[in-house]
């Protein structure tokens, strides 16, 4: 999820700025005077010197015992139309909040799931919103009117081009419980949405952009700006905000004022936990901070890691579009399932696992976002591509720079979606197809671009449209026009058909040959069961999917069959083997089958010796399992399986792994049946139940027993956190 703005201003209006003195600030809030804010000669100086056409100077008040957030701000608007203005407007996205029906459908299902959690919580905690209290300028109300997440008001005189007005606004927020990108959940509150933002005026169309935020995607339309925060809070927070960060103790025991600076900055939101630890590294004049929960052991080690990872791929990305303009990068971490969020100047993130995973780039592309979104801010309404699709080819384009095969490129390659609206969509008319829109066949479009034009080139398109649109609002009109100045025509009228036709391809010649496609595949399968074995801690050794992934991972495979059975049995065995090694001759793996007892007696002592070893068959007639019986009942052992009990039960059928007897290195996994062979109503079940063993997106099995019916009746298995989410 992603985006962000900016606006050039004349040299004029920058001498109004850095002249402008703010008006004071009134006492509000229950009785609870807002914090004095510091003198502006000690706030630290920021880094984006540039001053915006709009300066916001806010006070707020925590109350943490109830949850609301009581706040006063003064805002100078600068008119930079040619059009004389009668009211400004303001976003009060925080309203999204005041029925189920406003709010983002991304949050419902989590919510859902906190109250299913917390039966006694009542249904209104997850509601809130925005209480306007007055709005003055000079002291003098002003009529005004907050509707449909809107609030319009009324200037006393005409605001002509080129003049300024400054207004003060006084709210209550009352935040929500749950997840939502305002919210607060056990012990962090997320803080987006949470004041009046002035609205972006459209002057082609002589009107205020009133949207209310998307039920279904994201409705984020700023002008960048200067934001001088102060926020008083209680003493054990830690709090996280863009710019400059400075604090000082509060008159009030037990409270003190964060503080802030942060000058032609997009949007301004914060995130603040009693539990928050900071881990801080500055290089090169780059300060990223993580504020992150210490629940774990080792979660330091996973956090440096993180950080690493961040001034990596801001590296890459100062190299191929431009240097991020800003002194410091924050991430916050949260309890937001299955998204991220991008903010000016700082992502949040959901809680680290007890590893980084390789393969996991949600990260880069909420960092990529800091130019596309953040600097180069779009209307994500209207045109949500311009950030989503940019951000996420930037993600694979740090990927595959890095020299990772499934990531990189080939993913983008790979991708066979179908959508039939165009890229260039609103979120209105893609509905629930959003990522398939913006996210797959936007990064195709533009990875068609790259291959068109060849990398030198493309790069410096980039840097070119980087450097037009900082600080600004960019269009698919003026990516168009920047693609036509830098690049041609030819290679304009080519973005400019895979944007706006519908069920946007790939080109055959931008696509995987088909022996490039095999190898992908191969490696994709390969490193999916790596980081499923490799990420969920306590799974044993013995897991039937491990002996898979051992095979992915260059270690040599064996299958020996039963030989001396009749031919009903021969055919299942046949027919089992050629189940489950279907998939994986499809991506290219060939194992050893042996059928016949005089070439097992050959292999025995050598290959067999060093080989991963899955064994079809009734243990009586398999020549393997009578040569090592001894050390498979002893290796049984180790996983609380009696093998001789098992292997003696009337109709029994199952499977078990155990460490191969005479190679703790490598695996023995025996498929078996007691009968002479399955009945016919057990030979579907029992393929199933096996292909599902070996799955990685499966819970990871080191025996089963099924009864006459094939119904799993006896089972020895590590859950899987995933295997819930890929069975939906």
């Amino acid at each position: 999820m992603n985006k962000h703005i900016f606006t050039s201003i004349s040299k004029k209006v920058m001498t109004y700025s850095l002249t402008f003195t703010l008006a004071a600030c009134p006492i509000i809030g229950a009785g609870h005077a807002l914090a004095a804010p510091l003198a502006v000669s000690q706030q630290s100086i920021d880094a984006a010197e540039v001053h915006t056409p709009i300066q916001y100077r806010i006070q707020a008040r925590l109350d943490e015992k109830n949850m609301h957030i009581q706040g006063s701000q003064t805002v100078t608007y600068r008119n930079t139309s040619k059009d004389t203005l009668k009211e400004l407007v303001f976003h009060t996205f925080a309203d999204a909040n005041r029925t189920k029906a406003t709010q983002p459908d991304q949050f419902r299902h989590t919510n859902e799931e906190i109250q299913k959690e917390n039966p006694k919580l009542k249904p209104d905690m997850f509601l809130g919103g925005i209480d306007m209290k007055k709005v003055t300028e000079n002291g003098q109300s002003l009529t005004y009117k907050n509707k449909s997440q809107a609030l319009t008001v009324h200037l006393k005189q005409e605001l002509k081009p080129g003049e300024a007005v400054t207004l003060q606004l006084d709210f209550d927020v009352k935040i929500p419980y749950g997840s939502q990108r305002l919210s607060y959940y056990k012990d962090i509150i997320n803080g987006a949405h949470w004041f009046p933002v002035v609205a972006v005026y459209d002057e082609a169309k002589h009107q205020w952009n009133k949207t209310p935020y998307s039920t279904t995607f994201e409705t984020d339309y700023y002008t960048s700006s200067d934001f001088e925060v102060h926020f008083n809070v209680p003493d054990k927070y830690q709090v996280l905000m863009p710019g400059t960060i400075t604090t000082q103790q509060d008159k009030e025991p037990g409270r003190k004022i964060v503080s802030t600076v942060a000058n032609n900055t997009r949007e301004f939101v914060f995130f603040a936990s009693p539990s928050y630890k900071v881990e801080s590294v500055t290089r090169d004049g780059l300060t990223i901070e993580y504020y992150y929960f210490d629940n774990a052991p080792g979660k330091k080690k996973v956090i440096d890691q993180y950080i690493d990872k961040a001034f990596k791929a801001i590296q890459f990305f100062n190299e191929k579009y431009g240097k991020y303009p800003y002194p410091e990068f924050r991430i916050a971490e949260s309890y937001v399932e299955g998204v991220a969020v991008e903010f000016s100047r700082l992502i949040q993130m959901g809680l680290a696992g007890s590893k980084v995973n390789p393969d996991d780039y949600v990260f880069e592309h909420e960092i990529a976002h800091q130019w596309f979104h953040s600097l180069i801010g779009n209307n994500s309404e209207t045109e949500s591509f311009l950030d989503e699709g940019f951000a996420d080819f930037s993600m694979v384009y740090f990927a595959d720079k890095q020299g990772d095969l499934v990531n990189g490129f080939k993913s983008i390659q790979d991708d066979k979606s179908t959508a039939k609206k165009p890229i260039a969509s609103t979120n209105k008319e893609v509905g629930d197809d959003a990522h398939t829109v913006y996210y797959n066949k936007g990064r195709q479009a533009i990875y068609q671009l790259y291959r068109l034009v060849g990398e030198e080139k493309f790069d410096s398109f980039m840097k070119e449209y980087v450097k037009r649109y900082a600080h600004k609002n960019a269009t698919i009109a003026g990516l168009l026009q920047t693609i036509e100045d830098t690049l041609g025509r030819p290679a304009r009228d080519e973005m400019d058909k895979a944007l706006h036709e519908p069920n946007f391809a790939l080109k055959p010649e931008y696509q995987m040959t088909e022996a490039e496609q095999k190898e992908y595949t191969r490696e994709m399968i390969k490193r999916m069961y790596h980081n499923a074995l490799s990420q969920i801690p306590g799974i044993p050794y013995e897991t039937m999917s491990r002996i898979i992934g051992k095979v992915y991972a260059g270690e040599p495979l064996t299958v020996v069959l039963s030989d001396k059975v009749g031919a009903k049995a021969k055919k299942q065995q046949e027919e089992f083997w050629n189940q489950i090694g279907g998939a994986l001759s499809f991506s290219g793996i060939t194992p050893t089958v042996v059928t016949e007892r005089q070439v097992l007696k050959k292999k025995m002592t050598k290959e067999l010796a060093g080989s991963n070893i899955i064994v079809i068959g009734n243990s009586k007639t398999n020549g393997l399992i009578q040569a090592l019986k001894p050390g498979i009942i002893q290796k049984s052992k180790d996983i609380g399986w009696d093998w001789k009990k098992m292997m003696n039960k009337k109709d029994g059928a199952g499977a078990y792994i155990i460490k191969h007897p005479y190679n703790q290195n490598r695996l023995l996994l025996h498929f078996y049946w007691n009968s002479d062979a399955l009945t016919d109503e057990m030979v579907e079940p029992f393929g199933v139940q096996a292909v599902t063993a070996l799955s990685f997106s499966s819970n990871y099995y080191q025996y089963y027993e099924m009864d006459r019916s094939g119904k799993v009746i006896t089972e020895r298995k590590t859950t899987n956190p995933w295997s819930k989410f890929f069975e939906e």
